[in-house]
């Protein structure tokens, strides 16, 4: 399906600025505003405001705590994906407790948790306040989990140590019999202090640090970086640089679909894709290391451009391989959905309702399985997704057919484009130097990673370092989005269930 399926669209006639009213400071993806122009508004009336901006079509894409004097200032930062627009706005400093916004919007329960394990400020009416990575004595998944009653009710404990090379992360299963009733994640074996450690950036490692926050990843967290520093300096990078991000950033999406379809495949013992598949992901990432000599595009992506160029040769010689290559993924994938045995297994398993999944704040792959639309590319769009769209792949279902489905879509639009990218490229330079970071200013830069949104939101302060600088990665929406989905289901589904998410832990714990 295309971008504009009427049924399935989760788009809204009213304009959502318009609904958002004037408490909100508005903006569009990759820019900066003063830190002095975000509303402050008395905690009772922020939280007021972000409910109305979130009951009137926007949705949470970040919130988080700013330390103020003896408090906390709380930030949030809405997206209305109607008219492309970005709400901000702030708190008045407090400490203590504040009126929490989850029972009415559960897109903001893990936030609300994380800014009480940070910060110590308490969402009063919370449904369940415990910590997001780290509990008593520091120790990840500490704390209590939920119950299920019931005499035939039995609970399944797997991991943190997983069977295979895997990241750790506890997954709590309320059975009766083999029907999961309710499934906790606990999460936090990966905690690196990522954020603590940016402040006070920009440092020289910092950007060695940014392309470490889900490896996977890399381009995604690099782009939106980049995004933000320039942002900060008033100034962007050059067209080229633009073009060849936006080619780099399809090839990570080609590499990552297709090893996550060939891991369906291998979930459920059907050999011929698991094995096509785990190979051709291997040539989608020496792609990258043809563009930059890395495969998973470390050291590419740099504030004020990118650090490497594709001459006409390598143009020929990238085109030629991805043609290869996408001849290859074509086959697997025919192979993997010409089996009946395959798609009867998927079909109905697994399955988050659209209603559900915009109101715990899916974004990606994982939500356009839902069928909302939402794609930043489309949405909120910066960069070289300013002149150049792909349609948007949606599917209704819901269900781990739908996730590996819109995969598939992807993988055959991603293509395409690379392809037509590849036959213009733009011309210019690849690489120029910016201005240091304005003072007292925020930025955001929205990037449309292949797990989905990758958020990164920068404060500096009056020296014009990073005061305060929030990730989010796609996989802290879409973790709860997984524990829905198990639900009803057999316990032994949950291996195909993770995988149609494949989530990152690391993305997550920060």
């Amino acid at each position: 399906m295309t971008r504009m399926t009427g049924a399935y669209t989760n788009r809204q006639v009213q304009p959502a600025c318009e609904a958002s009213g004037p408490k909100f400071a508005l903006m569009s993806n990759g820019e900066a505003i003063p830190w002095a122009d975000v509303p402050y508004l008395p905690v009772g009336e922020f939280v007021r405001t972000v409910s109305d901006g979130l009951s009137r079509f926007g949705r949470l894409c970040s919130f988080f705590g700013v330390p103020d004097g003896s408090g906390t200032c709380l930030v949030a930062v809405l997206a209305f994906d109607a008219d492309n627009t970005l709400g901000i706005v702030r708190s008045a400093a407090i400490a203590g407790e504040y009126p929490s916004l989850t029972a009415e919007h559960p897109q903001a329960h893990l936030f609300e948790r994380e800014v009480w394990e940070q910060h110590g400020l308490v969402p009063t009416g919370h449904p369940w306040l415990k910590p997001v990575r780290r509990g008593a004595d520091g120790a990840p998944a500490n704390g209590e989990f939920f119950r299920v009653d019931g005499s035939e009710v039995h609970e399944v404990a797997v991991g943190p140590v997983h069977a295979g090379i895997i990241e750790p992360g506890h997954f709590r299963f309320q059975c009766a019999g083999e029907e999961v009733l309710h499934l906790e994640i606990a999460l936090g074996y990966q905690h690196r202090g990522v954020e603590r450690a940016l402040t006070g950036g920009p440092h020289p490692i910092t950007r060695a640090q940014i392309e470490t926050v889900s490896g996977d990843a890399t381009i995604a967290h690099a782009t939106a970086y980049a995004g933000i520093l320039e942002a900060l300096a008033g100034t962007e990078a050059p067209l080229r640089a633009q073009w060849l991000r936006a080619v780099a950033l399809e090839i990570e999406r080609l590499a990552n679909h297709t090893g996550d379809i060939g891991a369906l495949a291998d979930d459920v013992a059907f050999l011929p894709t698991a094995s096509a598949c785990g190979k051709i992901r291997g040539d989608f990432l020496n792609l990258t290391a043809l563009v930059c000599g890395n495969r998973f595009g470390r050291g590419l992506t740099v504030p004020g451009g990118c650090r490497h160029d594709l001459e006409p040769d390598r143009i020929d010689l990238l085109r030629d391989r991805l043609k290869a290559a996408l001849a290859d993924v074509a086959r697997a994938d025919e192979w993997f959905w010409d089996s009946a045995s395959l798609r009867a297994r998927f079909e109905g398993v697994g399955t988050v309702f659209p209603a559900q999944a915009a109101e715990i704040g899916l974004v990606g792959p994982a939500a356009r399985a839902c069928g909302l639309v939402r794609d930043i590319r489309y949405d909120h769009p910066s960069g070289w997704f300013r002149f150049a769209q792909l349609p948007v792949a949606v599917w209704p279902s819901g269900d781990v057919f739908a996730r590996a489905r819109v995969r598939s879509l992807e993988i055959q639009r991603t293509g395409e484009f690379l392809l037509e990218q590849l036959d213009a490229p733009a011309d210019g330079p690849v690489e120029e130097e910016i201005p240091a970071p304005a003072a007292d200013m925020l930025a955001v830069a929205l990037v449309e990673g292949w797990r989905g949104e990758v958020c990164h939101i920068a404060l500096t302060g009056g020296d014009a370092r990073f005061r305060r600088y929030k990730i989010t990665d796609p996989s802290f929406h879409n973790w709860p989005g997984l524990a829905l989905a198990l639900r009803g289901t057999a316990i032994s589904d949950f291996p195909i269930c993770n995988k149609s998410f494949s989530l990152s832990y690391c993305g997550f714990d920060l």
